[in-house]
């Protein structure tokens, strides 16, 4: 009778056999099993990636963790035949207990606590409520659009987040004091610190950033701060089972840089934690050293994001491998945008110079590892805007903006760069070519002299359109020996190109998926600016191997004073790249802005001036590497701070034949008597890579019409500036589309409320100790202090009182005064009924 019903049933619909039935029950049970099924804490073992910007082989949709009122993100969106309305019941059941405990945790748990709530604390993080995206997958409170540099204001709360493995005893502490900490960290176990430190290892092996430590005298300088992800020094083999390592505070100066700007603000380590406290017994109450140990996120007194620095598997076996090829290795690193180009370089050449003595090749690198970065948006070892080919003697522990320059340091050398003018090589992609081939060339000039130098290529993430037939013309014409692409899915009208060009020149390309480790907490725009203030800040003392900072500001520093005209000539011409500029505007353009300090060596400099090949989209895709003649590596000489004088760069050698060719090529501005350099029509040819190095950036600080010179801002030490005039070589000033220095114009506000800040605080600890029955103080006299306080106002008030800027208080004001700046403009406002005739009224 039951078979009989269920024919009558579905008499009316299509006929229907019973196994289809059965796969189609099945179906909808399996449709249905994601609602009821609880979400699996499966990532808290890996830490998650750039939050919205996983691939699609990672997305783990879980709901989140808050009612009906919680906003909408991304991956709501990404479910497929379940409406909100569907699974909000679901939410509502199953997450209640998890919010409760989200709502009653404290902010600073114990150890064990920390282990127990990981898994729930996994979920917190989705409640973030900002859901737009810039370059680096988190949006700033405000946008970059708007001209304030603000830090991300994470609002959601700090889930506990593991970060070590091993926990601080008496049976792992060797000794510590104020500034010394030594521990032993057991085979396969891991300990991540931030703030910055020496690392020197005494026993055993221990990983740092994919290069493998060994004992040894030497001490390597890390920097960990909170902007990225933690690195974790983890025990690789050791005596006994375990390594012995000690962490040495450091005073690089660096963290006196937030006292300058907002962006280097709660960066480094705050209050001692409680394994700090703990190997901090016998030290004064006061102690405080440049690190701090973490076990969890929560350990964290400013309640930051804070992540460890993971490596996903199929990343350590193409690095693996990569590393087996020894001297033969020229590998292109490739792939979309915040993919995860540049952590997975870092750690490929990391692990190049400090290779494993048990390897399978017994590859010992002696000849360093060459590093070319074509990514003039990112890059590692310069400020934006260049392309560069560096060479590398000793593994590089930091982000970017930690060492924005190499000056003969005991990392590496810049071998020669190039200004490309912008962030993107878009602008101009011949150009752009042309400095890459150059800068191969080089390379292959270097292999003269180191035959065992291998090679990483840092392609951006411009691998669309032009830029990938940009990519796989190189993939034909370096001569590499790997390709590796950072993507597993693709698109395929990515990957194909790359995989026929590789076939054709029989080079393996290597798939690995997308993995942006770095937790950054700043914008792309806010990084650069990190990178371009720390490269202007950033000196090195011959008599030291590490770099300092310079805590004074832009406006207070000793500048170049460079003739542009007269005898005593130093700038032979000025370039703007891009579009022709009235002559009459050069001076507003070059006033205040980063320009490029550019050796001309040769009078066939600019391109378009000579019968030389330029590059179409055509031969892009099929062209062979032309051969280029090599000109004499000039030697880099290291800074020097009594190389910052107030004496004119005179020129050394009159008769030079760079000269003629410039003059003829120069007008001079009408009133300042600028020399403005322009070969083109329409827009500015650019000078010849073959003929042309960049020497680094400076900042246009004023210029001075009646004495005809300019106030130069630059980290180039005058000696290499010297060189280049004594070889002969012109000096250009390259005006390019970089992101304006606005660091640069607040720097001297933010250095006075500093300067107030500690003053006042001062004066709270002189009252401290006068009410505890210490002696007063002189400094205690009222009078004085209403003098010195009223002196610091003065100096904020004049500070902020300045062009291009406008002093925030709050954040809330700032959104106000947003709001009442859109009141009064003239907006075009669409008509959004039915049958409106017209389209839009003013």
């Amino acid at each position: 009778m039951k078979r009989k019903a269920e024919k009558q049933q579905g008499a009316a619909a299509a006929p229907v056999s019973a196994f289809a039935a059965r796969k189609a029950r099945q179906q909808q049970m399996q449709a249905a099993a994601p609602v009821a099924k609880p979400p699996q804490p499966e990532l808290v073992e890996e830490p998650p990636s750039k939050k919205a910007r996983r691939s699609p082989e990672e997305e783990v949709p879980t709901p989140p963790a808050s009612g009906e009122n919680q906003p909408r993100t991304r991956w709501s969106s990404r479910l497929k035949g379940e409406s909100p309305k569907d699974i909000r019941p679901a939410q509502k059941k199953e997450k209640a207990p998890s919010a409760k405990s989200s709502k009653e945790l404290p902010v600073r748990s114990s150890p064990r606590e920390t282990e127990n709530q990981s898994a729930s604390g996994e979920e917190t993080e989705e409640q973030n409520p900002i859901v737009e995206e810039n370059d680096v997958g988190i949006a700033p409170l405000g946008s970059d659009d708007n001209g304030y540099e603000s830090p991300v204001d994470t609002t959601s709360p700090v889930q506990d987040f593991p970060l070590s493995k091993t926990r601080l005893n008496k049976s792992n502490i060797v000794y510590s004091d104020e500034r010394t900490l030594c521990v032993r960290i057991k085979e396969k176990m891991s300990l991540a610190l931030l703030g910055h430190y020496d690392l020197w290892v005494k026993r055993g092996v221990v990983s740092v950033m994919g290069a493998k430590l060994h004992p040894s005298p030497r001490l390597y300088r890390i920097y960990a701060p909170a902007t990225h992800s933690l690195p974790v020094i983890k025990c690789v083999s050791g005596v006994d089972g375990s390594a012995e390592v000690e962490f040495k505070s450091c005073h690089s100066s660096i963290y006196r840089l937030k006292d300058l700007s907002p962006l280097y603000q709660r960066i480094w380590n705050g209050k001692n934690t409680l394994a700090d406290k703990l190997t901090l017994k016998n030290a004064p109450p006061s102690a405080k050293r440049t690190f701090s140990v973490l076990y969890t996120s929560a350990d964290d007194s400013f309640n930051r994001h804070l992540r460890p620095l993971h490596l996903e598997k199929q990343w350590s076996s193409a690095i693996k491998m990569l590393s087996q090829r020894g001297g033969r290795l020229k590998a292109l690193i490739c792939g979309p945008k915040a993919s995860g180009k540049s952590t997975f370089s870092r750690y490929l050449l990391n692990h190049l110079l400090s290779p494993a003595p048990q390897t399978e090749t017994n590859y010992c690198n002696t000849d360093g590892v060459a590093f070319l970065d074509l990514d003039p948006g990112q890059p590692e070892f310069s400020p934006m805007g260049q392309v560069y080919l560096a060479h590398l003697r000793s593994p590089v522990f930091g982000p970017p903006f930690s060492h924005p320059s190499l000056d003969n340091s005991q990392e590496g050398t810049i071998i020669r760069a190039h200004h490309i003018g912008a962030t993107s090589p878009k602008e101009d992609p011949d150009h752009y070519v042309l400095a890459a081939m150059d800068l191969m060339d080089r390379y292959h000039a270097l292999l003269a002299t180191y035959p065992q130098c291998p090679l990483i290529i840092n392609y951006p993430g411009w691998i669309f359109g032009l830029g990938l037939e940009v990519a796989t013309w190189l993939v034909r014409s370096l001569g590499l020996s790997d390709v590796v692409y950072m993507s597993e899915k693709g698109p395929s009208e990515v990957v194909v190109p790359l995989g026929q060009a590789a076939q054709e020149t029989m080079i393996p390309l290597t798939t690995l998926p997308s993995q942006p480790t770095d937790f950054v907490s700043r914008s792309s725009a806010q990084l650069r600016s990190m990178q371009m203030q720390s490269y202007f800040h950033m000196t090195r003392p011959t008599e030291l191997g590490n770099p300092l900072w310079l805590e004074k500001p832009i406006s207070r520093t000793k500048p170049f004073h460079v003739h542009y005209a007269g005898p005593k000539q130093g700038i032979k011409g000025i370039m703007v790249t891009g579009a022709e500029i009235n002559p009459h505007l050069l001076h507003e353009v070059l006033d205040g802005a980063i320009v490029a300090v550019v050796a001309v060596e040769s009078p066939k400099a600019i391109l378009g001036q000579h019968d030389g090949p330029s590059l179409t989209n055509n031969q892009l895709a099929g062209s062979n590497q032309a051969e280029t003649e090599m000109d004499d590596e000039p030697e880099n000489i290291d800074m020097n701070m009594d190389d910052f004088t107030d004496t004119p760069i005179q020129e050394t050698n009159a008769h030079d034949p760079i000269n003629p060719f410039i003059e003829a090529n120069v007008s001079r501005t009408p009133t300042e008597g600028l020399p403005y350099l322009f070969v083109g029509s329409g827009s500015n040819n650019p000078l010849d890579p073959k003929a042309s190095r960049c020497l680094g950036l400076a900042l246009v600080r004023s210029i001075d019409v009646s004495s005809q010179q300019l106030e130069l801002v630059t980290p180039v030490a005058a000696s290499a500036i010297r060189d280049a005039l004594q070889q002969g070589h012109g000096i250009v000033l390259v005006r390019g589309q970089l992101d304006n220095p606005n660091w640069a114009i607040s720097e001297d506000y933010y250095a006075a409320r500093a300067a107030e800040k500690r003053h006042r605080e001062s004066v709270e600890k002189l009252k401290k100790n006068a009410a505890s029955g210490d002696k007063e103080d002189d400094l205690l006299e009222p009078g004085r202090q209403a003098r010195v306080s009223a002196i610091l106002r003065d100096r904020i008030r004049r500070a902020s009182n300045v062009p291009w800027m406008t002093v925030i208080e709050d954040y809330s004001s700032q959104q106000r005064e947003a709001a009442q700046r859109e009141k009064t403009l003239w907006k075009l406002r669409k008509k959004a009924y039915p049958g409106s005739d017209s389209e839009g009224d003013w």
